[in-house]
């Protein structure tokens, strides 16, 4: 049963015990609710029988529910529940913009922070270092915007994501283990006991007494469930990355909602190399992903990674209200984003002052040139087999080169410029939580040879994934937004793009979208 002692902050009961009760998606990862009388916490959108209202405290994050001594809910999964987002436009203090940005890095800590050689506190001196702050501080604001310390919340992420494993995919126990962040299958097996009051080899069991349905439908394959907010409008999310789709590289099947990409994921001085599949299944809430297995002991990078990628972390109740003036808004719409900022910065610069099918055909000769094979054991995706050139590869190139395959000489320098200061430019490291810093690797950015306003915002908008970014100097954002026959100056567009704060980024891809459908 839950301690009487644990030191948490529940939420008011008397603003979340109705959503809980409507089971109401938006508040999905916003925070849990602990039931007393069965010592389980869950998510706001359980099919349970609802618990009565003097049994459930409610708890920002799931690692204050299991601080307090709840166990995750077998029905609702709390490991998979969408990320709670932090709005840009919150007046959130200097100290809660840290704590985020501390959660995040944190997070990438996962699967290399379990390490006699590297005990546990120096994640945290790691972390703090990164964000110029002293560890004790840390510690401090930590613990004042989540309710636990910052080792606690990094077990509890890497706990989580050893259920997922666990309960997802037929992997064996001790590569789950070492996935997870655990050097060893008996440090693994103390912690999993100590927080769940079973063993891992127990919900296996139960697992297997009750498969899911995707393992029942391809016992050959192992697929993980990412869940989201919904709605999402998987057919406008792929279609924009179709158009943009480099043979070899990528490939979209949109009667299936299914997109297949290569992918080059860093864990500490190793790349693992490999492919990724997510397929949209109609009428559930949630992605189902499928990678390649070389890229299993990088899964605790990969997650987060795809999460990002298809903006299944997306708060789009919020994000329609801040389009609603729009006409006929695409509903679900999300904000496209990268599984690698390097790649994502190529494409942008090759894109400039040009059409997407032209972008296209200069990627693909791009990748023809620079690329690489991809090398692995079992079957690939159809039309995936390249992997994009690396940053050092592009820096070795020479400008003829690049020149040769109708890049201009000035983007072939930019290229190569950006390959040179990877990944000492800002764009390269984990993103900021406040617009200043926006600010500051924008200004980074078009210092670079070549390098212009539009580039720099649509890098940031994408690799990024910043929801607030609106380029008033785009030709076709400035005509969807200027009355019929006329072109509205920059500043004026910028100035009507206010409206749409702080989704400005979404708009642009609803002003993109529509302008298609009038040409079509």
């Amino acid at each position: 049963m839950p301690s009487a002692h644990a030191l948490v902050t529940p939420l008011d009961a008397d603003h979340c015990y109705p959503a809980l009760r409507a089971r109401d998606s938006r508040f999905d990862g916003h925070w849990f609710v602990g039931v007393s009388s069965t010592g389980i916490y869950c998510r706001p959108i359980c099919r349970v029988r609802t618990p009565k209202r003097e049994n459930c405290s409610f708890f920002l994050n799931a690692s204050q529910a299991e601080n307090a001594g709840y166990r995750p809910c077998m029905k609702c999964r709390p490991e998979l529940a969408p990320r709670a987002t932090q709005p840009v436009w919150s007046t959130m203090d200097a100290s809660g913009q840290l704590a985020h940005q501390a959660a995040c890095a944190l997070t990438a800590h996962i699967a290399e922070s379990d390490d006699a050689s590297r005990p546990e506190c120096a994640v945290t001196e790691s972390v703090a270092a990164r964000l110029g702050i002293s560890s004790r501080h840390l510690r401090r604001i930590f613990a004042a915007t989540f309710g636990v310390s910052p080792l606690h919340y990094l077990q509890t992420q890497r706990l989580l994501l050893a259920k997922a494993l666990l309960t997802d995919t037929t992997r064996p126990v001790l590569d789950i283990a070492l996935a997870s962040g655990f050097k060893s299958l008996r440090r693994f097996n103390d912690a999993f006991l100590h927080q769940y009051r079973m063993p891992p080899t127990r919900l296996r069991a139960m697992k297997e007494t009750h498969p899911t349905a995707s393992s029942a439908k391809q016992p050959e394959q192992q697929t993980l469930r990412l869940d989201y907010r919904p709605p999402l409008n998987a057919q406008a999310l792929l279609e924009f990355f179709a158009a943009r789709a480099i043979p070899g590289v990528e490939a979209v099947d949109l009667q299936t909602l299914t997109v297949s990409r290569s992918l080059a994921v860093a864990t500490g001085p190793q790349v693992r190399q490999g492919w990724i599949r997510a397929h949209f299944p109609l009428g559930k809430a949630q992605m189902h992903l499928t990678l390649s297995d070389s890229l299993w002991p990088a899964i605790a990078q990969v997650l987060p990674l795809v999460r990002r990628w298809l903006d299944l972390d997306a708060e789009p109740e919020a994000i329609a209200l801040s389009l609603a003036s729009l006409a006929a808004p695409t509903v679900g719409l999300r904000l496209p984003g990268c599984t690698d900022r390097f790649e994502l910065a190529v494409r942008a610069v090759l894109g400039q002052q040009v059409t997407v099918a032209a972008a296209r055909t200069l990627s693909t000769r791009f990748v023809c040139r620079f690329g690489e094979p991809l090398e692995t054991r079992e079957i690939r995706p159809e039309g995936v087999a390249l992997l994009f050139p690396s940053p050092a590869r592009v820096a070795d190139a020479r400008v003829e080169d690049i020149a040769e395959l109708g890049i201009i000489r000035q983007r072939a320098e930019c290229l190569r410029a950006i390959a040179r200061r990877w990944p000492t430019l800002q764009y390269a490291q984990l993103e900021p939580q406040g617009q200043g810093k926006v600010d500051e690797a924008l200004a980074e950015l078009q210092s670079l040879p070549g390098l212009g306003p539009w580039t720099a915002q649509y890098m940031l908008m994408r690799g990024w994934s910043w929801p607030d970014l609106f380029p008033p100097g785009d030709v076709v954002l400035q005509k969807q937004l200027s009355p019929p026959g006329q072109k509205s100056p920059p500043g004026q567009v910028a100035r009507m793009a206010e409206s749409f704060r702080p989704y400005r980024s979404y708009a642009v891809l609803q002003l993109w979208r529509q302008a298609l459908a009038q040409t079509s």
